[in-house]
């Protein structure tokens, strides 16, 4: 007698919940192409063109007969070398080709670095705020997600009391992120490499993703934990991309760094997965790291000046806490002062972020992402990688609303 099966989908990927940070964005585009003059402040990729000298080198790439076939499944041997001098050349970190992965974005080497490091039942350090990936992924590979809670007094960092309190016999990874999405916290060097030390101590893997390296402000660095700490060296995956700085989030490319063995077993899962990255994306990310930095200076200087507006209005709204982001392109503050009393026209109360943000997206044509995506309640991420006139006109319209 034949089995019925119980659901059409496995429980393991019925589990997974959508991308909170695409489906807000989606909902604010499906709305604006409906004819309404929405605000979107939800997606988290750079509103700038791709740098022409990186298009170029694209267009180039289609028309080499190189580039219309397979290639090695780790990713072209230039571009594992200019991401390993790149490495080397801006975060301080030596590593070698064969120590790189090249995958099909962040995001693909953030859920191989879980794949390769986690066994069933493995527990994972996660401060929270998070971005909505990592929980998901580290689940996918049968790990344990650890929640370790920041608030905005903190600066949305996590102390070295915190995770010492979270740590248990099966904690196996730590996951840091600086600068961070979504609060666009970034921890100095000596915090980075307390953390480190401690991980480092604990016998700890750490997978730090520094996806966004380079859009720092105010004076802020940001430090790589293998860099401060050689003997974490062995035990830690660096993520990374293009996609942020180079505006390049369409294209798909990043990569991870790590020990050998590590690297080798990632690019093996990889090459059963999704073989290699594409050609001609792989082409302009050689451009990309290989060439000049002017373009990803400027996009830098408007970011800054966005940052230092947006923070400015958030503060001055009633019920807002926002602490100054120094990193990313994320303001980060918390909606709890307005949570469970009236708002806007119609008088409507939200209890949460979720019903908050759907209540401002229906009547100020506002759109955010609610905390809850990233495991902080009562908070809200902004991105402001959008139009200074956008950015303007949505603050505008939430101080209104707010009032």
């Amino acid at each position: 007698m034949a089995r019925t099966p119980a659901t059409r989908v496995s429980a393991r990927i019925a589990a997974v919940s959508e991308s909170a940070t695409l489906a807000i964005d989606a909902k604010a585009k499906a709305m604006k192409a409906a004819g309404e003059d929405v605000i979107g402040y939800g997606a988290g990729e750079p509103d700038f063109p791709t740098p022409a000298h990186i298009v170029e080198a694209a267009a180039a790439a289609c028309r080499d007969p190189r580039n219309h076939r397979y290639t090695p499944a780790a990713g072209l041997p230039e571009l594992r070398e200019a991401v390993a001098a790149k490495t080397a050349r801006d975060s301080g970190l030596e590593v070698t080709a064969a120590q790189v992965l090249i995958t099909n974005g962040g995001k693909q080497a953030v859920e191989e670095a879980f794949a390769v490091l986690l066994d069933p039942g493995d527990e994972v350090l996660l401060p929270a705020p998070y971005w909505t990936t990592y929980p998901e992924v580290v689940r996918l590979a049968g790990g344990v997600p650890v929640e370790v809670p920041t608030s905005p007094e903190s600066g949305y960092k996590v102390t070295l009391a915190q995770l010492e309190a979270a740590l248990t016999e099966r904690t196996k990874v730590l996951l840091f992120v600086s600068p961070s999405n979504p609060t666009g916290a970034v921890y100095d060097e000596e915090e980075t490499r307390a953390i480190a030390l401690w991980a480092n101590s604990h016998g700890l893997w750490v997978v730090t993703d520094e996806i966004y390296e380079h859009l720092v402000y105010a004076g802020a660095k940001s430090f790589s934990m293998p860099v401060l700490v050689a003997d974490l060296a062995e035990r830690c995956i660096v993520v990374n991309g293009v996609a942020k700085t180079y505006a390049m989030t369409g294209w798909r490319v990043g990569w991870l760094v790590g020990p050998k063995d590590v690297v080798k077993a990632a690019a093996n899962l990889q090459s059963h997965a999704t073989s290699n990255v594409c050609n001609v994306a792989q082409r302009a990310a050689i451009a990309a790291l290989n060439g000049p930095m002017d373009d990803v200076a400027a996009m830098r200087e408007v970011y800054d000046r966005r940052r230092r507006a947006i923070v400015s209005s958030l503060s001055e709204m009633p019920g807002t806490v926002c602490p100054e982001p120094l990193g990313a392109f994320y303001a980060f503050p918390s909606f709890a002062g307005l949570l469970g009393r009236p708002l806007g026209p119609a008088g409507r109360v939200a209890s949460s972020t979720l019903e908050l943000a759907e209540i401002v997206l229906d009547e100020a044509k506002v759109a955010f992402v609610p905390g809850e995506a990233f495991g902080a309640p009562g908070c809200a991420r902004f991105s402001y990688a959008l139009a200074d006139q956008d950015l303007a006109e949505g603050m505008a319209r939430l101080s209104k609303f707010f009032l």
